[in-house]
């Protein structure tokens, strides 16, 4: 089977396979908190070229398995967002699929590994089923809507909030994690300002690789802080991305990010990082264009 570029099938009537990309935030501002606890956040959001891989089989039952590097520990019951996702779409109907999710990406490490595996769950199994994509993904968790998306979003509000950006520069990246486990509520929780400075009303385009890095530099990770407090070595990682034209950390940790404007220069970041650390995850890949 032929697969676009995107991992879909060249035939989308004949979809078997879907990458679930990584999510990163390139920038991540916490603008305030709602009355039930939520954040309200302004974050400009990107695909990188690396992801996990599920596959679906035509089966009387709605099943699921796990393989690959990162597959120890993830689940295959219903505390899966793949099968919750496949719950929200089969809607009590007792349709059947033969799920297979070949993990690549750290779980609760900030980049939505498993809100990404959710997405490409409801892009497959609709695709298979012959059912429309239901409405209020969000309930599957925040980063749901964004990872169905293509191409860079602005993303605010809860999440649900979605605008698609101009075109960017190519540009690529090296993602690190160092291993650890960084709780989200944890990290929100010891945020000292919940109420800080949005990006700028307008985000203009980007003409040269420079010119995104000089806007992104003037930007933040307000989770940053909080996160390196819980878990110093994360600030280890961004100073292993010190060659980077910008180092930052995705959502709220542990994952960082190196922007690079040439694969190669990506590549070779790569190599040195995991060579000097081999226990960390670390993977160079381009930013999705769509």
């Amino acid at each position: 089977m032929s697969l676009s570029k995107d991992g879909a099938p060249a035939d989308p009537g004949a979809a078997a396979s879907r990458m679930a990309w990584a999510k990163v935030n390139l920038t991540l501002h916490c603008t305030g908190q709602r009355a039930d606890g939520y954040h309200l956040l302004d974050s400009l959001v990107v695909r990188a070229g690396v992801g996990d891989r599920l596959d679906v089989a035509a089966a009387n039952d709605l099943t699921l398995t796990v393989s690959g590097p990162r597959a120890e520990g993830v689940p295959t019951d219903a505390r899966n967002l793949v099968l919750r996702a496949a719950e929200m779409l089969d809607a009590g109907a007792g349709r059947g699929a033969a799920l297979h999710l070949e993990k690549h990406l750290p779980a609760a490490a900030g980049i939505g590994g498993g809100s990404a595996d959710a997405a490409a769950a409801l892009e497959l199994l609709a695709a298979h089923w012959g059912v429309p994509l239901p409405a209020e993904t969000a309930q599957l968790g925040a980063d749901v809507p964004v990872c169905l998306t293509r191409g860079p979003q602005r993303m605010q509000g809860v999440g649900e909030i979605l605008a698609p950006l101009s075109a960017l520069p190519a540009c690529h990246m090296v993602l690190v994690n160092p291993g650890v486990d960084v709780p989200t509520p944890a990290v929100f929780s010891a945020l000292s300002d919940k109420n800080q400075l949005p990006m700028p009303k307008v985000i203009p385009s980007f003409a040269r690789f420079s010119d995104f890095i000089d806007f992104l530099s003037a930007q933040r990770n307000d989770l940053a802080a909080p996160a390196i407090a819980r878990e110093p070595v994360i600030r280890v990682c961004l100073e292993a991305l010190s060659d980077a034209a910008l180092a930052r950390m995705s959502g709220s940790g542990a994952t960082c990010f190196g922007l690079y404007a040439t694969a190669a220069q990506a590549e070779a970041a790569a190599h040195r990082i995991a060579s000097a650390a081999p226990r960390w995850w670390v993977a160079a890949a381009p930013i999705l264009a769509a």
